[in-house]
């Protein structure tokens, strides 16, 4: 079969398709666009061939033809061959310097993205920041090894670029619901102190009651309000918030006890007081010495699973069993789905099923 890219020792070039790029100043340069259609072994073998160990080919986000080995820098994600090996390096600027005396930065990038690569296959093989740098801030370089099996080179790029926003979410606090997820499990509940509790994210400081039928519902409530949100959403037990102006904060960690039988009790509650079942619910927790945190990911929901329903609600202090309850997050707060909005859905749904565009 044909490789996807090969190293032409005649012209000393990378030549893919139609198209050949040639060795610059800056050295091999190649288009994100380009890597699409790029098989991983083929381009391990194919920078092999033709480059030595600690040769990185750079990758060119904006217009390629504008890019100027002097003047214009690169993406900030490269690929460097090493021993044979194929490597993702990616370059964070941060205010860390490998001396700081609150500890080694090293250590806490590769805590932060452990889990996140092994998710991906990959795992992260040295960290080092770039020397002869006088001032902050710092860069620091990255490189990861992934596994190449059934991969584009634009698979391993996006692993490179998931790194990026990781670290800089580690870096600044600036947080996504997906980045957030990440600094959880990889035991960085810390990193959420200070930030508000959101449209997607709610903290709570002590578990659920979960021996009452008014604590599961409470939870199935706090989860079924990101699943029935547009952007799903994060409940963390085991963090404090905070009143502030205008909102509220996340305080501090307040650990939770955890045991064997915790992440089982949480799902067994919301199997019982959530209809439908969400997609993709995730409950993972992150303990150390039976104290951590519980974190339930709610990812964005289908549309057609909608409204997500609670068996049960809790009405002037007492259980009501036989009602339900729809409820959505809005800003750090939430709303109900109003009677007008459900009667309007079954109704579009019986006028469906009468014209026989939908199967009973």
């Amino acid at each position: 079969m044909e490789r996807t890219i090969r190293y032409d020792r005649r012209t000393e070039s990378l030549v893919f398709g139609e198209t050949e790029r040639v060795y610059r100043d800056v050295g091999y340069t190649m288009h994100v666009a380009e890597l699409t259609s790029i098989k991983a072994t083929d381009f391990r073998t194919a920078l092999a061939n033709g480059m030595a160990d600690g040769d990185e080919v750079y990758i060119v986000e904006g217009d390629y033809e504008e890019f100027d080995d002097e003047y214009t820098p690169a993406g900030p994600v490269s690929f460097l061959q090493r021993q044979g090996g194929l490597f993702v390096r990616v370059e964070v600027v941060t205010k860390a310097h490998e001396d700081d005396d609150e500890g080694s930065p090293e250590a806490l990038y590769r805590s932060a993205l452990g889990p996140y690569l092994a998710r991906h296959r990959a795992v992260l093989q040295n960290v080092e920041m770039v020397a002869d740098q006088a001032t902050s801030p710092w860069v620091w370089e990255f490189d990861i090894e992934c596994s190449l099996r059934l991969r584009t080179v634009e698979d391993l790029y996006e692993i490179g670029r998931g790194a990026i926003a990781l670290l800089d979410a580690f870096a600044s606090g600036h947080l996504t619901r997906e980045t957030t997820l990440d600094l959880l499990r990889a035991g960085h509940a810390d990193v959420l102190i200070g930030q508000p509790e959101g449209p997607w994210l709610d903290v709570k400081s002590s578990h659920y009651d979960l021996d009452s039928t008014q604590g599961k519902i409470s939870i199935a409530q706090a989860v079924s309000r990101f699943a029935n949100a547009e952007h799903g959403g994060i409940v963390v037990v085991g963090m404090k918030g905070k009143k502030v102006p205008g909102g509220e904060l996340i305080h501090s960690l307040h650990p939770v006890p955890v045991d064997g039988k915790t992440l089982r009790r949480y799902q067994s509650a919301l199997e019982q007081h959530i209809y439908p079942p969400p997609d993709l619910l995730d409950i993972e927790c992150h303990v150390t010495d039976g104290q951590g945190v519980v974190f339930l990911h709610m990812p964005p929901q289908p549309e057609e699973l909608k409204p997500f329903l609670v068996h049960g609600a809790v009405v002037d202090g007492q259980v009501e069993g036989a009602f339900i309850s729809i409820v959505r997050r809005r800003g750090e707060g939430s709303i109900p789905i109003t009677a007008p909005a459900i009667h309007s859905t079954l109704a579009a749904g019986r006028a469906l099923l009468r014209r026989g565009q939908i199967s009973n």
